[in-house]
Parts: C-alpha cells; sequence; structure tokens
C-alpha cells in the first residue's frame, strides 16, 4: 500500500483508553492547526468503535478551537441512545484540558426502503484533467509558501478540479466547483474504513467554494478562513480509492461566514453522500 495511506490509516487507528475513551495523533498536512477532516474522521472512528452492527447515515459537528497538530487528541464517546433500529452517539475532542470539537453522530441498521436521487452534473471526466499535484518541482520551489501548501503532492488523496483556480492570481468566478477525487492507492475492504475516510476527505475544497465570487483563494495574503461547522449524510456505500465527483455550490456568504454544501457521487453518477459547512471567511483589506 501506498505509504501516504498507510499513514492515514494508522492515523484513524484510536488507542483505546477505557470503553468510551480513545486517544488518536494528528499530521501536520500545511495547515497552521489540525486539518478538519482529520478530527471528524477520528471522531467518527471514536463512535464506530462503541456500536455493532450498524451504519452511520449523518454527522453534525462543530469545530470550537484550534487544534494543535504536536499534542494528542482525546475522544470521549456518550452513548447517548442504542434503540431497536437507531444508534445515537455524541462525541466530545479534548486537547489540552479544553473542548476542541463535538460531533453528533447516527447510526441505522441496514434497511431496504424507497429510493431516488438527483443525477450527476455532466462534467469533464478525470482522465482528461490534469491532477492538482502536476506541478513540475521546479515551478513549484518559485510558488509563493501558501501556494505550495495548497500543491503539495505528500497527501493521500488525488484532487482533479473541473474549473481549475489560479491559486496566486484568483479571479472573480461563479460560486461553485466540481472536483474529483480518490485515494492515490488500493484501500481495504473495510466500510467502516471507506467511511471514515469519506469523512476525512470531505473537508477538503469545500468552504473554499464560497471564495470563487470575491476573486480569492485559500492561498491569498492575509486571508483568514476556519470551519465552523460540518454536516454529512451518508446514502449508500462508497469507495474513496475509485473517483468520485465532488459538486460543490455556495449560496450564501455574509456576516464574515461562508455557506457551502456538496454532493458526492460515484463514478457512474450513483449519490452517495451529501455534505454542508460553514465556515468563517475574513479578507485582507485590499482583497
Amino acid at each position: 500500500m501506498n505509504p501516504h495511506l498507510t499513514d492515514l490509516i494508522r492515523l484513524l487507528d484510536l488507542e483505546r483508553l477505557e470503553d468510551n475513551l480513545f486517544r488518536g495523533t494528528s499530521r501536520d498536512i500545511g495547515s497552521p492547526q489540525v486539518f478538519g477532516g482529520q478530527v471528524l474522521g477520528q471522531a467518527l472512528r471514536a463512535a464506530y468503535a462503541t456500536t455493532e452492527g450498524r451504519r452511520a447515515h449523518s454527522l453534525h459537528a462543530y469545530f470550537l478551537r484550534r487544534g494543535d497538530f504536536n499534542a494528542p487528541i482525546v475522544y470521549e464517546v456518550d452513548r447517548s441512545r442504542d434503540g431497536h433500529s437507531f444508534t445515537s452517539r455524541r462525541v466530545v475532542a479534548i486537547q489540552h484540558g479544553a473542548q476542541i470539537f463535538h460531533m453528533a453522530a447516527s447510526f441505522q441498521t441496514i434497511e431496504e426502503g424507497v429510493e431516488h436521487q438527483l443525477p450527476m452534473p455532466d462534467v469533464t471526466q478525470p482522465e482528461a484533467l490534469r491532477s492538482l499535484y502536476d506541478v513540475p518541482a521546479d515551478l513549484r520551489d518559485k510558488l509563493p509558501p501558501a501556494v505550495r501548501k495548497l500543491v503539495r503532492d505528500d497527501i493521500p488523496f488525488e484532487f482533479r478540479l473541473v474549473q481549475p483556480i489560479n491559486y496566486a492570481r484568483p479571479v472573480a468566478e461563479p460560486p461553485r466547483q466540481d472536483v474529483w477525487l480518490r485515494a492515490i492507492g488500493p484501500l481495504p475492504d473495510d466500510p467502516l474504513l471507506q467511511q471514515c475516510l469519506l469523512a476525512y476527505v470531505s473537508d477538503y475544497h469545500l468552504i473554499a467554494t464560497a471564495l470563487r465570487p470575491h476573486g480569492a483563494s485559500m492561498a491569498t495574503p492575509g486571508i483568514s478562513v476556519a470551519s465552523i461547522d460540518h454536516a454529512m449524510w451518508f446514502h449508500r456505500p462508497a469507495r474513496v480509492d475509485d473517483w468520485l465527483l465532488y459538486s460543490m455550490d455556495s449560496p450564501s456568504a455574509s456576516g464574515s461566514r461562508g455557506f457551502a454544501r456538496a454532493s458526492l457521487f460515484t463514478r457512474d453518477g450513483v449519490l452517495v453522500a451529501s455534505t454542508a459547512q460553514e465556515g468563517l471567511i475574513r479578507l485582507p483589506p485590499s482583497a
């Protein structure tokens, strides 16, 4: 297995301290704090460790404080309810004696029922697009530091943007984007692991969609962007080592907050998950 994927799976393999208490480590992916998707994935993994025979169908999380990737994170799971068909869990992430994150997640026994879905957008296929990290090494070294963090090629996922963005000199664009994503190598046939990894990668690119109408990007000098909350609904099983289309739009930005929502489709058009996120957005005065 690719070493970056091996490391990510190890990151989600939490240490069990007590029945409802777990400890995880962090990785520095270039952001000033712990990556929100990491905390989402670890919290979901901790909740799964207290359930049996049920699959997560939704989660709702709040990011309360910046995480320190130099210190461990403790996850405390509250077994809120174990019903006939549904199970509820609340997970609190603690670091340096303070809550940095909390999440409510709901699990359900697998059932058959009515089905429908919206169609997948008609977009360029991933083979016709360049990888976000397809930047020659000599050119990468000349990019501003903030841009280099966005095009680093040592993360465990590959992204191909249907609507390319010039991170160094962005221009105002409609508040939507489509991104093909997948893990950079094969993964184990473990549906729970696949779902935790899907939660992990869902935090990429989402709130950045709200920056597009304002001619800004995550690499804009002086910009301040941080996730406030994150919601996710798992509709159908999915593999993150196959191409998935992340189709995102941002209906609104106000009060220094940007809102974005998205759908995740398999290559053959099956809607597997939906997400929504609100984030803090503070542009520098000259932006």
